[in-house]
């Protein structure tokens, strides 16, 4: 290897996803139990925002971006075939989203301006970085990927302002996770029926998943009118029939790609479940709209079972492909990945079978706890550990 492409140093840091994915296991496994004890008055935190602002905003712009920049930094160099970044960029990356979080907890007294400075500091350095990837590799593209994130950055800045002039960040919650569905719907509709063609295809499966064409272009198109009109107008009709017709749209889509061939492979099946509640909280935030459904249930289908659930598949697969292991989920991560969706139908169920002396929110705490320390335990010695030699059976981004 020339001296330039060599990496001397920790194995924690010579790739993009092993850092920030081992952040994000770790971050999702101690915030929510921390959220509970908060929303429960047990506890307090003295940073700039509402608790439910400071929930929303730490899995936004804490977790759902650390999983985000883990993918990128993985992924770009691939799309490029540039080095990764690696060593002491990833660590003073690493440094800006721990500070985000510091200072958005209010664990050091700062103003609100001041925080605000600080935690936007992270994505904006995503962003440039991506950018210059893709402009130098000259991997036009893939530009697409990086306006989200660009507007994710942005999103973090008005989320920041709003909260200060206002006092609460309501539009801000809801635009954060726009992004992130989009975002799933973007690269998901990328990599989902790309990795579920190769493994149908190299066993001998004649019905493939539908390549992108303009349906997958219907779709996308109108799924971010609808995230949009959730942003500034959620309780219109408006929203409900664009909600409808996005969920119906996203079903078709999603049964486009052949995922109930999929049953043998875990891992690739664990995919094909977390995009099919994307259109599920299209109906659910349709059906609250409607006065039918609780105004909880469609921001809890997508902000645990499709964000959550798809962060986990991805970083399960992203985490076996780049460290040289088989793509076998097994029995652990499995259960890691049910556990996850097990506490999004808790917590949606929470309105209902609270009636009954069911917790459900303090159940989804519990199970979701429980699926990332089940998977810090198992990808823990993956991620910080050198690659393994065992060859591996496919290419993950």
């Amino acid at each position: 290897m020339s001296k330039r492409g060599r990496y001397d140093g920790p194995a924690l840091l010579s790739s993009g996803f092993r850092p920030f994915f081992l952040v994000s296991i770790l971050f999702a496994a101690i915030v929510i139990p921390v959220w509970w004890f908060v929303w429960t008055g047990r506890t307090s935190l003295a940073g700039p925002f509402t608790p439910a602002d400071w929930h929303v905003h730490e899995m936004v712009y804490g977790y759902g971006a650390a999983v985000l920049a883990g993918f990128l930094f993985t992924a770009v160099p691939n799309w490029t075939g540039r080095l990764p970044t690696r060593g002491w960029p990833l660590m003073s990356l690493l440094s800006l989203w721990f500070a985000g979080r510091i200072s958005v907890a209010g664990l050091i007294a700062l103003p609100a301006s001041v925080t605000a400075a600080v935690d936007q500091s992270f994505l904006l350095a995503v962003t440039l970085m991506i950018a210059r990837e893709i402009v130098a590799g000259r991997n036009w593209r893939n530009l697409k990927v990086l306006m989200p994130v660009a507007l994710l950055w942005l999103l973090n800045v008005l989320f920041h302002a709003e909260a200060i002039a206002s006092g609460t960040a309501d539009f801000g919650r809801r635009a954060g996770m726009g992004v992130l569905i989009f975002m799933i719907m973007l690269i998901g509709g990328r990599i989902l029926p790309s990795f579920t063609r190769n493994w149908l295809a190299a066993r001998g499966h004649e019905r493939l998943p539908v390549p992108f064409n303009s349906f997958d272009v219907l779709c996308l198109a109108t799924g971010a009118v609808a995230l949009v009109a959730w942003v500034v107008a959620a309780d219109t009709w408006t929203y409900a029939a664009l909600a409808f017709l996005a969920a119906g749209l996203h079903l078709v889509r999603l049964g486009r790609w052949q995922g109930t061939a999929t049953a043998k492979s875990p891992l690739l099946l664990m995919l094909h479940l977390a995009y099919l509640f994307i259109p599920l909280g299209f109906f659910g935030t349709a059906l609250a709209t409607c006065g039918v459904a609780h105004p909880a249930v469609g921001p809890h289908l997508w902000g645990i079972s499709a964000i959550g659930g798809m962060t986990c598949a991805v970083m399960m697969r992203a985490t076996m492909g780049h460290t040289g292991r088989q793509l076998n989920a097994g029995p652990m991560l499995t259960s890691a990945f049910l556990l996850v969706v097990g506490a999004g139908a808790a917590r949606v169920a929470d309105p209902s079978i609270s009636a009954h002396g069911v917790d459900g929110a303090t159940l989804a705490v519990v199970l979701w706890t429980l699926a990332f320390a089940v998977m810090a335990t198992v990808l823990f010695p993956w991620l910080v550990l050198p690659k393994s030699d065992t060859p591996r059976k496919a290419n993950v981004t």
